[in-house]
């Protein structure tokens, strides 16, 4: 039987106490037998630890402090800025909340009003934490009554305020995208910048990782190089959250030495984490409740109990069905529905700058998020997290259950597992995720394929050297390759760019495509509601497709896929669409080949693959129960990739030992032996699981077979055991893990 969490049988003490007497409840509940509560965690309240403000600030920034109420530094501030201040580069790992920002505001504006000439770069990942920054920034600089500019460049930077930002502003702040298509390759407008540029911030270093990271790393080369041609040598300011390798990370992406400080000063008030696993309601399959309605039921009692409280889903989809339930469920309380909100990627931005606002002033008492807002937003001091599945690794968990509970007050941070193995690992072994280090963070900016492309930026910006190396390597067998497809010209001891085209439109830092689909409303006036990545753009907007926006069911009438646009209506249903796809993956090329397990054991092989991918279908699910209602097909564009794989070949002497197995059943062992790969891929490399695909294919063959010959998407099997029993076990199949 499941225990009742039920808060609102308890009297209705002050709001400090609502988090402990939740946590009493969860104790309470956890003596149950086969309770879900499976662990609760009590942080104790952390002291400050202070130094005195170092004497070579500014008065003028010693008095804007003083308004403030900082008389005092935490002590990894102080650190920070006497390293900044002795020549150093400086990597900042310290928690949420722990005042990070300081350690490079304060080192920049003390340069500043000594040397107004002087300039500095901020790069965040989104443009809503630069937004974020640049208002705490300004409100230092106005009390300290100084001239000193701050603006941000980024795409929505109006036309004819670039120039005088370019001309004026003392601090840039932008995001690695626009610094990459937008700056770079035109350093020229910016010779006044670069030339006095004395600082580079980089925040959130630790969200540079995987492929982003690699191609980050090959953007602040092209950097550097800029600088060094107009004579200057910036520091650099890194902070992060904390991850295994800080200062190897720093030291990968810019190619300079640093200095690390991890040692944290600020306080911090009393945490208590729990860890909750949904009953199983059939015990012989295995099955739990969802973890979506039990989610819901949690975030629900703390929202009863006048707890503001940040729910965290791991995906779009999830957020949106958050985001209904708990709209339906604030139409019961004071507050109603309005006093519960979505935030993620694709909600436009004048609309999550005022729901950040009202989150901030506690008009808004709920939010459900994907991990847009785990990044350090200011969004004030909140109640409670609860988290909707594992975020992926033990880094991101602890970001997100940092957001609650700001400084000195109780904070209650809830994970609620999936069925996803790696959740009910975690969950069912607490000491795993509360006695290991976080993960580290990996990139590899030298990846052929990535640095051809910034090597051609770097030509398209300034002419090669012969000679010249572009991070560690030499260039003098790449520029030669560039020569040969007609990019790049040898003259006067120098390769120079000789295309027409501009290289850095043709690259994106985070994804296949820069292109975004616009959502418009044609209800009534139309008018644009969202956007929608490209790469999400098919599952979530093909016609038929239910697309929700804050909890608003809006139907597509019609995909626009040339213009990228899609036209919604505004409807009322008690379903949502779910987009089935098909995959085909076909090996190009081993890089590596290897026996798995020793001699006779299937190959492993990591090389370049296709990826062939089109959406086929959808599926109707009820809301609250789930229940698939009904399904259509479409026929959509296919979407073609080329990416890295690993993969297991089974040769058919290898399956020849298992002939008590009939093919369908190898193929469903297959299938679990995917979902394994992919969940220890996704703990291994700090990455989540959905950004790995799993296909398994098959050759039918007397022979073996390097390429297959077809390919079904993992989840499924019926067709490939089919047509693999009628070759009388002469097949071959490939266990494809590949990065999407």
């Amino acid at each position: 039987m499941q225990p009742s969490l039920d808060f609102s049988l308890l009297p209705n003490p002050r709001p400090q106490q609502d988090v402990e007497t939740a946590v009493a409840r969860f104790r309470e509940a956890m003596e149950a037998p086969s309770s879900p509560i499976k662990f609760i965690r009590h942080q104790p309240a952390r002291v400050a630890e202070f130094a005195p403000l170092p004497e070579e600030t500014a008065p003028a920034l010693r008095a804007a402090l003083a308004q403030r109420g900082i008389e005092q530094l935490y002590s990894h501030q102080a650190e920070a800025f006497a390293r900044v201040a002795a020549g150093e580069n400086v990597v900042v790992v310290t928690p949420t909340a722990s005042g990070k920002t300081m350690c490079y505001n304060l080192p920049v504006l003390n340069r500043l009003t000594a040397d107004p000439e002087a300039r500095a770069l901020y790069l965040f990942p989104t443009k809503a934490l630069a937004e974020d920054q640049l208002a705490e920034f300004h409100g230092i600089v106005e009390s300290m009554g100084s001239g000193i500019r701050a603006f941000t460049y980024d795409g929505d930077t109006p036309q004819d305020a670039r120039r005088a930002i370019r001309e004026r502003a003392n601090v840039v702040l932008s995001n690695p995208d626009m610094l990459h298509a937008g700056i770079l390759p035109h350093h020229t407008k910016w010779a006044k910048c670069f030339e006095r540029l004395a600082y580079i911030v980089i925040d959130e270093l630790h969200y540079y990782r995987g492929v982003y990271g690699s191609h980050m790393g090959n953007v602040l080369r092209r950097l550097r190089r800029i600088c060094e041609f107009y004579g200057s040598r910036p520091q650099f300011i890194c902070s992060s959250a904390t991850i295994a390798n800080p200062r190897e990370l720093a030291e990968a992406l810019t190619g300079e030495t640093f200095a690390l400080i991890d040692q944290n000063g600020s306080p911090a008030g009393e945490k208590y984490f729990v860890f909750y696993n949904p009953p199983i309601v059939n015990r012989q399959l295995g099955i739990r409740r969802g973890y979506l309605n039990e989610t819901r039921r949690i975030a629900t009692e703390l929202m009863e109990r006048g707890q503001q409280t940040l729910v965290f889903a791991n995906n779009r989809l999830a957020t949106e069905v958050l985001v209904t339930y708990l709209k339906d469920a604030a139409t019961k309380m004071p507050m109603g529905a309005e006093g519960v909100r979505g935030y993620r990627g694709g909600y436009l931005p004048k609309e999550r700058r005022e729901i950040e606002r009202r989150l901030r002033s506690g008009e808004i008492r709920a939010v459900v998020s994907t991990n847009a807002l785990e990044l350090g937003i200011d969004i004030g001091s909140l109640d409670c997290v609860v988290m909707a599945g594992y975020p992926g690794t033990i880094a991101s968990t602890w970001q997100r259950a940092g957001r609650a509970g700001r400084r000195q007050t109780t904070s209650l941070a809830i994970l609620v597992a999936s069925s996803a193995p790696l959740d009910q690992y975690i969950v069912e072994n607490p000491d795993y995720f509360f006695n290991r280090p976080p993960e580290h963070a990996q990139i590899n900016p030298d990846n052929l394929e990535i640095l051809l492309s910034h090597l051609k930026c770097a030509a398209f910006e300034l002419p090669v050297a012969e000679g010249e190396r572009f991070g560690p390597h030499d260039t003098a067998e790449l520029m030669p390759f560039l020569a040969e497809l007609g990019l790049v010209h040898n003259s006067a001891n120098a390769w120079h760019w000789t295309s027409d085209t501009y290289p850095a439109d043709a690259i994106s830092l985070r994804a296949v495509t820069s292109d975004n689909f616009i959502v418009i409303d044609e209800t009534g006036v139309p008018r644009v509601i969202a956007e929608v990545a490209f790469t999400a753009a098919l599952g979530e907007l093909h016609e038929k497709a239910i697309y929700l926006h804050e909890a608003t069911q809006y139907q597509v009438e019609r995909l626009d896929y040339e213009n990228r646009k899609a036209y919604v209506r505004q409807v009322e249903c008690d379903y949502f669409t779910d987009a089935i796809d098909y995959t085909q993956v076909k090996e190009l090329g081993r890089f590596a080949e290897a026996p798995a397990g020793g001699e006779g054991t299937p190959a492993a092989c990591f090389g370049e693959v296709r990826v062939n991918q089109q959406i086929v279908g959808f599926k109707k699910l009820k809301f609250y129960t789930m229940e698939n209602i009904g399904a259509g097909t479409l026929n959509l564009p296919e979407q073609e990739m080329h990416t890295t794989a690993f993969w297991l070949h089974f040769h058919s002497e290898f399956l020849a030992r298992f002939p008590e197995y009939s093919p369908t059943e190898i193929q469903a062992g297959l299938v679990g032996l995917g979902n394994a790969f992919r969940a220890v891929a996704a703990l291994l490399l700090m990455s989540d699981p959905r950004d790995f695909g799993i296909s398994i294919t098959e050759g039918i063959t007397a022979k073996p077979v390097v390429a297959p010959a077809a390919v079904v998407p993992a989840v499924a099997g019926e067709g490939a055991g089919g047509r693999a029993g009628a070759a009388q076990n002469h097949f071959e199949p490939n266990l494809f893990l590949y990065e999407t």
